[in-house]
């Protein structure tokens, strides 16, 4: 069913519930969404224009979003964490025709580029118009020429400048559904009954798009305004999620909650955890696996729909630290001159068979991510095993190389975080006149363990014990990792302060 048949059969279910309890229902969605439509057509925005979305988590900007992928429209939510020039620059670079931003967002929202038309939701903003004014007198119901639109969202930046990944309209009728809608109801059970919880920022392609297929199904959203721990129990528990997705980085912390917390949550309702978005050590996977039960799946994907890998617990138990098997595409590793390597040999990912896709604005790099045969590439390493299972590496722009010799940050970093004076960890390569380069650890530690020497060696000293000496990191720096909200370490920060 579309959004508008789902109205008409359930008006007063809760499409989406804010993490205070504040909640909107299915009709709600449905009128405001609608109206939203029609105030893009009234602006000249016909299928295949774009809009540019500035909001933190709030339930408030899904009218605004549904609007846009019921009219045909390429919409582009923009990351608020970044700098105003970086915020600046996606505005601009995507062509929005129309700007909304959350009062919330103000300032920031404040130095972007001008665009014909702006509008502020949840409170005023100067040089904004209001949306609740604009939207007053609007039809609510649906618009003649609905379309299905799509997310056009950009890159995480975690390498430089973020890259807009341009999908392809098929021109069908609303209600047609996107790809990953209807994989989330044929491989994860997403239905009627389903309560979804939505741990991460919504400007992310996995939250995102997961919040609105959730409502394809006819199912509940519950959206954290930012991920807490011991809150996400206590979520789980008062709205009976049946589905949540987490980064590993949300496991660790929620393996590393007091005992008496965790036993203390009823979690009983959960049917799916979902996970994706960055590797995940083999321990902190099994420990997770060992508290909520074999309902574990992980998926490896993209923003830009060339591939799709999932993996569920079974299967996982028996193929430890896979992402795997190609569901909507056929996997392909390949060595530097392009060559396919046997089953088990690490080379770099691509993938043939899947959604085509080009970046915005940027041949260049749409042909690097792209080869002579018409596979496409995420930039990742790995290996295939006989059965078909993928295992990543690491980017091969995260690839440390010291004296010849290839070390993969990721192998490194899934062992010390199970140390218990670690809270997080990143492994860098920085210059050395002799290797080229050496390996380098920045640790946040822990508030009882106290960082200085006698700690860098007493981790260097377990790390000896798990891995190759070559790999132990020479010098290590105690400090904050910089991570984005979707998880991943912000690797280029940290590679131009250690350098």
């Amino acid at each position: 069913m579309d959004l508008t048949q789902w109205a008409r059969v359930q008006p007063d279910k809760p499409a989406y519930i804010a993490a205070d309890g504040t909640s909107l229902s299915y009709a709600s969605l449905e009128a405001r969404s609608n109206q939203v439509a029609h105030l893009l057509r009234s602006l000249g925005l016909g299928v295949g224009d774009h809009i540019a979305v500035l909001a933190e988590n709030t339930i408030e900007l899904f009218p605004i979003v549904w609007g846009a992928q019921r009219a045909g429209l390429l919409y582009t939510l923009v990351n608020w964490h970044l700098t105003p020039g970086e915020a600046a620059y996606i505005v601009e670079n995507c062509g929005a025709g129309a700007l909304f931003a959350s009062a919330a967002l103000g300032p920031l929202a404040a130095t972007l580029p001008e665009v014909e038309h702006r509008f502020v939701f949840a409170g005023a903003l100067d040089g904004f118009e209001s949306l609740d004014v604009a939207l007053a007198d609007l039809p609510t119901e649906p618009i003649e020429d609905q379309a299905e639109g799509y997310y056009l969202l950009y890159s995480s930046g975690t390498t430089g400048r973020p890259k807009g990944i341009v999908p392809t309209l098929s021109g069908a009728p609303f209600g047609a559904g996107l790809t990953v809608d209807h994989l989330m109801a044929r491989q994860f059970g997403f239905d009627e009954s389903t309560v979804f919880l939505s741990t991460g920022p919504l400007y992310h392609a996995a939250p995102l798009g997961w919040s609105l297929g959730t409502l394809r199904s006819g199912g509940t959203v519950v959206v954290m305004d930012r991920f807490d721990a011991e809150r996400t129990l206590g979520l789980i528990e008062r709205y009976r999620v049946t589905h949540a997705q987490f980064v590993p980085t949300m496991f660790v912390r929620m393996l590393k909650l007091d005992e008496a917390v965790r036993a203390a949550a009823d979690l009983s309702s959960l049917r799916v955890v979902v996970h994706a978005a960055a590797p995940c050590p083999v321990e902190v996977k099994h420990a997770m696996i060992q508290w909520v039960g074999e309902i574990v799946v992980e998926f490896y994907s993209g923003s830009e729909g060339n591939c799709f890998f999932m993996i569920d617990s079974e299967q996982w138990l028996r193929h430890p630290g896979s992402v795997g098997r190609a569901i909507t595409s056929a996997v392909h590793i390949l060595d530097d001159d392009g060559n396919e390597v046997p089953p088990g040999t690490v080379g770099q990912v691509w993938f043939s068979g899947g959604s085509d896709f080009v970046y915005h604005d940027d041949q260049e790099k749409t042909a690097q991510a792209h080869n002579d045969r018409g596979w496409s590439t995420l930039g990742d390493l790995g290996r295939v095993d006989a059965e078909g299972f993928l295992y990543l590496s690491d980017r091969r722009t995260d690839l440390i190389v010291s004296g010849g010799v290839n070390i993969y940050p990721r192998e490194i970093e899934d062992v010390l975080i199970l140390h218990p004076d670690v809270v997080d960890v990143a492994v860098i390569g920085v210059p050395d006149p002799e290797f080229g380069q050496r390996v380098h650890a920045v640790v946040a530690a822990s508030p009882r363990a106290l960082p200085g020497p006698e700690l860098e060696a007493r981790l260097q000293g377990y790390l000896r014990e798990h891995v190759a000496g070559f790999k132990v990191p020479r010098s290590m720096s105690f400090a904050e990792v910089p991570r984005l909200p979707s998880g991943k370490i912000l690797r280029r920060s940290l590679v131009e302060q250690y350098s």
